[in-house]
């Protein structure tokens, strides 16, 4: 195939899988499309074999990352530490809709930071819908609460989202640095996503519970989970402090944590295994496939360009303009493809400072527009549909449109002053 050919038609081809892979036709899932399309690739030889065996062997860090979180997610759901969480949260709103809001939000909070925004839409959703259920109130604004507060807090730690591994990849800053950096953007994105979805739920939020809750303890495996929990937080926060990748601790650390429940509780681990789901590391392993597609092509040459028109104005304009353009371009194609494109353009450039907060905090505060802008978002939405409640596009546009800006304007303001200071 011609060189001529291979431009047009390979990002053809790229493009049509990562917006087949958004629309999901007939249903089919979003590993399916992506897969489909890097196997197309391959097949028509505009991607050599060994290029996409590199491809997907750079994303060994994250691949390991997500199995670690999603089997200690699992593990937590098994033995009700979510439903634990869930009914304490209920039973300590003492029948206020507006305490049991502020409560929900804490609690993903909480999740996100440690276990992954993944966690939280994957796990905390479907917990929390049945405490609101049990309540009888309207489930929306903490349903709400847990895909927002997936994103808004999912840069407070390397740990908080899979998005961040991928951006920085090579180069992830160490821990010390990383909250020096990001420590108060997160907290104002944390603080402002909150006061806005509490003014656009506040006719919600004025109602009262009138169940009474009875308490909900948790088992002896139950706390034995937590306390692995905690365990891997230090692991982690360990290695990060250390400059080290955060997949392989992740990984060792589940995999510990589950023997040790699996062997007290005698119950079979294997089934843990079965529910990880493996379609997402098949996506993931796709995307890499896909992005490296297109840098073949010198496709990270536009975006280059595009940072070096943004480094030309004012260091705060620059990054601000940034951080709105990856946010809203979150929700054309999605965090973890875009992130992979935004980490390549980051390394190919050798930039640092506050146009790579920009972009960092662009990719994980931006999915909070709409219903595409990221994996836990859609991971979100899908466990709501298994609930049968399906909350569509413009239900979610109409919350997100005047809880993401503003998060992401206060977010960026914060750093900017940072750096105005010289913390960073």
């Amino acid at each position: 195939m011609s060189p001529e050919a291979k431009q047009i038609l390979l990002p053809v081809i790229v493009a049509a899988s990562i917006a087949l892979m958004l629309v999901r036709p007939r249903g089919i899932r979003e590993v399916y499309w992506v897969g489909g399309g890097a196997a197309l690739l391959i097949a028509l030889r505009l991607v050599p074999l060994q290029l996409a065996g590199q491809a997907i062997a750079e994303g060994t860090d994250v691949y390991l990352f997500l199995i670690g979180m999603m089997l200690l997610s699992e593990l937590a759901r098994v033995h009700g530490v979510f439903e634990w969480l869930s009914s304490a949260a209920l039973r300590s709103a003492k029948g206020s809709c507006s305490r049991l809001f502020t409560l929900v939000y804490a609690a993903g909070t909480v999740v996100t930071i440690f276990m992954s925004n993944d966690a939280t839409a994957v796990v905390l959703t479907p917990a929390i819908l049945a405490a609101v259920r049990k309540a009888k109130v309207e489930p929306l604004p903490y349903l709400f609460a847990c895909a927002m507060i997936a994103n808004a807090a999912s840069f407070v730690l390397p740990i908080s989202n899979p998005a961040n591994l991928v951006v920085f990849h090579h180069n992830m800053p160490a821990l010390g640095h990383w909250l020096l950096a990001f420590g108060a953007p997160s907290v104002v994105s944390i603080s402002a996503t909150y006061a806005a979805m509490r003014w656009v739920f506040r006719k919600e939020l004025t109602e009262s519970i009138q169940l009474e809750v009875e308490p909900k303890g948790l088992t002896a495996d139950g706390k034995l989970v937590l306390g692995g929990l905690a365990g891997m937080v230090v692991v982690l926060l360990t290695a990060s402090a250390f400059g080290m990748n955060l997949g392989p601790p992740t990984c060792m650390a589940a995999l510990a944590i589950t023997a040790a429940v699996s062997i007290r509780a005698k119950s079979n681990p294997l089934r843990l295994a079965r529910e990880i789901s493996w379609g997402t590391i098949g996506l993931v392993a796709g995307l890499f496939i896909l992005v490296d597609a297109m840098e073949s092509i010198g496709a990270l040459k536009v975006t280059q360009a595009w940072l070096a028109a943004a480094q030309r104005l004012t260091p705060a304009m620059g990054a601000l303009v940034t951080s709105f353009a990856v946010g809203v371009a979150n929700n054309l194609v999605n965090n973890l493809p875009l992130g992979l494109i935004a980490g390549g353009t980051l390394e190919a450039a050798h930039l640092r400072g506050l146009i790579a907060q920009g972009v960092l905090i662009g990719v994980d505060l931006g999915p909070n527009l709409s219903i595409t802008g990221s994996l836990a978002t859609i991971l979100w939405l899908l466990a709501l549909r298994r609930e049968k409640l399906d909350v569509g596009f413009w239900r979610f546009l109409k919350v997100g449109v005047v809880v993401m800006p503003i998060a992401l304007l206060l977010a960026m303001g914060a750093a900017i002053v940072q750096a105005h200071f010289g913390i960073s």
